[in-house]
């Protein structure tokens, strides 16, 4: 089973490495692949569906509440992305919000004004209202990256979190980015590329609007953090037998294929922050 599981994710890297998917069909792939997700892993207890991030020993930790500890890994993840970014009393957009768990982190320790989760998976929208809420400033609502479903200008910072790689035209989603942004807005998105795919994901970040001021490859503290959270994962997924073999693979257990691709450095984390030029 863990062999079958292992061949069907290897189609789901091999889309994120080397694109042999069609743009289309590796995005349809992708949602009815969350959707599945959403409806047949019920765990309320698991918000997040990053990979999560883990600073070098010695580095401050993050102040957390109790309950909070175990999402640690992911929580760090948030905060590592959106450090030096200004939240209290913004407007903030999370594009691919999955479960919520970050929109929620952001709503109840960051003090936003308004925190809005955008998801293209219905049944994960679904969820996120359910299992979150925070007074009136947090919200989830369904729509496309690639046509986000607000107006232009009404956010002061986009946030998009290991999502882009579902999509079918990265150009499209980060015209959109800049368009709902306002001016002096700040733009941090996380995720994992291929190598052999960096050339083409620079090219895409090149918008007349947006300014590169923050690039890094975070892999190593990723990895830190799959290590980290190993046991739990395999605690959660041995509950769900009949997706077993493939979540084994999604969630990036140690001996995965995702997992020997960021040790080998086939697949490498990113971050990049950008700002909206002003006047923009």
């Amino acid at each position: 089973m863990k062999h079958t599981g292992s061949r069907l994710f290897k189609k789901f890297l091999d889309a994120l490495t080397s694109g042999s998917f069609a743009p289309g069909i590796q995005k349809s792939i992708w949602k009815h692949w969350y959707q599945l997700l959403t409806r047949y892993w019920r765990n309320d207890d698991w918000c997040f569906m990053n990979y999560g991030y883990l600073p070098e020993a010695g580095t401050p930790q993050l102040h957390l509440e109790e309950r909070d500890e175990k999402d640690r890994c992911f929580i760090s993840l948030y905060q590592h992305v959106l450090n030096g970014i200004p939240v209290s009393g913004l407007r903030l957009l999370e594009v691919g919000s999955g479960r919520g768990g970050g929109s929620a982190y952001i709503a109840r320790y960051l003090g936003p004004r308004e925190m809005v989760g955008v998801d293209f998976a219905a049944t994960s929208v679904a969820l996120s209202n359910r299992l979150h809420s925070h007074a009136d400033i947090l919200r989830f609502v369904e729509g496309d990256a690639e046509a986000l479903p607000f107006d232009d200008s009404a956010f002061d910072v986009v946030l998009n979190i290991e999502s882009s790689h579902c999509y079918a035209d990265m150009s499209r989603f980060v015209a959109e980015v800049s368009r709902v942004l306002k001016p002096g807005g700040y733009f941090a998105w996380a995720d994992m590329r291929g190598p052999e795919m960096m050339s083409a994901t620079e090219r895409v970040f090149t918008h007349p609007e947006l300014l590169l001021i923050r690039a890094e490859n975070i892999t190593p503290g990723v990895i830190r953090a799959l290590d980290a959270v190993h046991d739990r994962k395999l605690e959660l997924i041995r509950k769900v037998w009949m997706m077993r073999p493939l979540l084994h693979e999604f969630v990036g257990a140690r001996g995965s294929l995702l997992y020997n691709g960021l040790k080998s450095g086939k697949v490498i984390y990113l971050t990049r922050t950008f700002q909206k030029r002003q006047g923009s």
